[in-house]
């Protein structure tokens, strides 16, 4: 069996302080984390924890990633809205229209993420996390369809989407020209083999598909219970391979 997509990871400087910004805004429950950080539980279909890890790097450049959080009714959307800002959040402008009918919010430490409006069809079908937005290439897509076993849900211009067989987000990916990537990704992926799988064979299959091992200099050998392979998709996006769970 493929990896499963175990939790998305977010670097912060206030782990639980964005941790009860998020768990607020979607409604997920708190649980501590192995990694001295602390993660959500999913209350819904969505199929992967989030995970909150502490740096000392501070923000500098827009994600790559960012969640679009779906609305089923214009008061729905801005019920969803005042519910991030009084949380914390705060309105953002990243060169999107005014006609736009989603809005751009940034979380206490200035990630993004979208508000969708209720007329959305291509998010019609998913749950109130509606998809991962990436900024990545074609490429980038199929690799990652092939990683998790998910079926390429659009496929058009260069444009990507796949989505879990059995329901939740979809991720995107919205084609070139892909912005540069300065430094560490904010956001990343955990990969996690299923309970008795070949963690070794799982990483050589992903080496196959095009992703890279890379060396973050700090020890990222895989040993014990919570050690871990860092590895990069074909786009430069860092992830890692957790032990089977």
């Amino acid at each position: 069996m493929t990896c499963q997509l175990f939790a998305l990871s977010f670097y912060a400087s206030q782990p639980l302080r964005l941790a009860r910004f998020w768990s607020g805004v979607l409604g997920w429950e708190l649980a501590d984390d192995p990694q001295d950080g602390v993660a959500l539980l999913p209350s819904d279909d969505t199929g992967f924890r989030i995970r909150f890890l502490p740096t000392e790097e501070p923000k500098t450049v827009q994600n790559r990633m960012h969640f679009d959080l779906t609305s089923t009714s214009p008061e729905d959307q801005r019920q969803t809205v005042t519910r991030a800002l009084g949380l914390g959040g705060r309105h953002i402008d990243i060169g999107q229209s005014p006609d736009d009918d989603h809005v751009v919010l940034a979380d206490p430490e200035g990630n993004e993420f979208c508000v969708i409006g209720p007329d959305n069809k291509f998010l019609a079908d998913c749950g109130f996390v509606g998809a991962l937005a990436c900024d990545g290439s074609q490429e980038v897509g199929y690799f990652w369809s092939e990683a998790l076993g998910w079926p390429l849900v659009w496929d058009q211009d260069q444009e990507t989407a796949i989505r879990s067989p059995h329901g939740g987000p979809k991720i995107t990916w919205g084609g070139p020209p892909v912005a540069p990537k300065p430094g560490r990704n904010r956001l990343y992926f955990d990969l996690a083999p299923p309970a008795h799988g070949d963690r070794q064979a799982e990483i050589d299959r992903l080496l196959s598909l095009g992703a890279t091992r890379i060396d973050t200099g700090q020890g990222d050998t895989g040993q014990g219970d919570t050690g871990q392979v860092v590895l990069a998709d074909p786009d430069g996006n860092e992830f890692c391979v957790l032990t089977p769970r």
